[in-house]
């Protein structure tokens, strides 16, 4: 069997299963099988495929057929331009959370030395990116789940921020040094927020392999906005940022709130490139 023959064998496989990018994740297992980048795989298109790879690679094929995200078979996503470490431990990053780590960046890149925090962190995506792009900055990551903190480490570790991202393990904001009350430049996060009414109706690989307390929030979905609006503004310096990541049709809501704080004198809503409301921010009274 060549690569190639290998390749369409598992794009049909996938199909057959259900995958909506079957020829992707194919492709993407075949290369982690092969153990070679896109060019290495193209290159060798024609060649055989050695017998223990192609095993390997039917394994996988089988476990992505049973619902297992891709993401979880290979052991990283990409996010910001960088491979992150991910397993069951952690929700696998979206591009969609691209938007807040990008809004966020460009709001604090005039500060001098920001300090942030990060809530419900899970791999660290977002604490190690913001990291990158601001070289300055001090971030708290905080996640109530030991298992998130152990891949964020990872992470944090991987791409050179272990020494300025400071992992911590407790709910929200609780879990933060005293010292850094009205002090913090921003809080940022990207909290569950898919109503636990739509839960079942996520799809497989979300519904029965990821981390359901990453995902999925009580009633409308956006309560951790809520409790996140109302505890921030303790710990944001005047003029801090506050900016969280919202679910399609949900950033009316999460603005009204954070309006009806009080805490807040700016508020907003950054868009993703469809137009989706995919972040709400305020900025707290000078």
């Amino acid at each position: 069997m060549t690569i190639k023959e290998a390749y369409l064998h598992g794009r049909e496989h996938l199909a057959a299963q259900g995958s909506r990018e079957a020829a992707i994740e194919a492709e993407m297992l075949l290369r982690f099988a092969l153990g070679v980048d896109r060019a290495g795989l193209y290159t060798r298109w024609d060649g055989p495929l050695p017998p223990a790879t192609w095993s390997r690679y039917r394994s996988f094929l089988e476990a992505r057929g049973a619902g297992r995200p891709v993401h979880y078979i290979v052991g990283e996503r990409e996010f910001m331009g960088l491979a992150f470490l991910v397993d069951e431990r952690v929700m696998i990053p979206r591009p969609e959370t691209e938007v807040l780590v990008e809004f966020a960046a460009a709001r604090l890149r005039d500060r001098s030395e920001p300090v942030l925090a990060d809530v419900g962190t899970g791999s660290g995506c977002i604490a190690v990116s913001l990291a990158r792009a601001l070289p300055a900055a001090r971030i708290y990551a905080t996640d109530l789940s030991a298992g998130a903190l152990e891949v964020a480490a990872i992470n944090a570790a991987r791409h050179g921020a272990a020494g300025r991202v400071v992992l911590l393990q407790g709910d929200l904001l609780a879990a933060l040094p005293q010292t850094a009350r009205a002090r913090l430049d921003a809080v940022v996060s990207n909290p569950p927020y898919v109503p636990e009414t739509l839960a079942q109706e996520l799809p497989r690989e979300i519904r029965d392999f990821e981390p359901p307390m990453a995902i999925v929030a009580p009633g409308d979905g956006t309560g951790f906005h809520r409790r996140l609006a109302a505890a921030s503004a303790r710990w944001l310096r005047p003029g801090g940022l506050l900016a969280l990541e919202v679910g399609a049709g949900q950033a009316g809501v999460v603005v009204a709130e954070v309006a009806a704080s009080g805490a807040y004198r700016m508020w907003g809503v950054e868009r993703d490139g469809a137009g989706i409301g995919r972040v709400v921010w305020g900025v707290v009274e000078k």
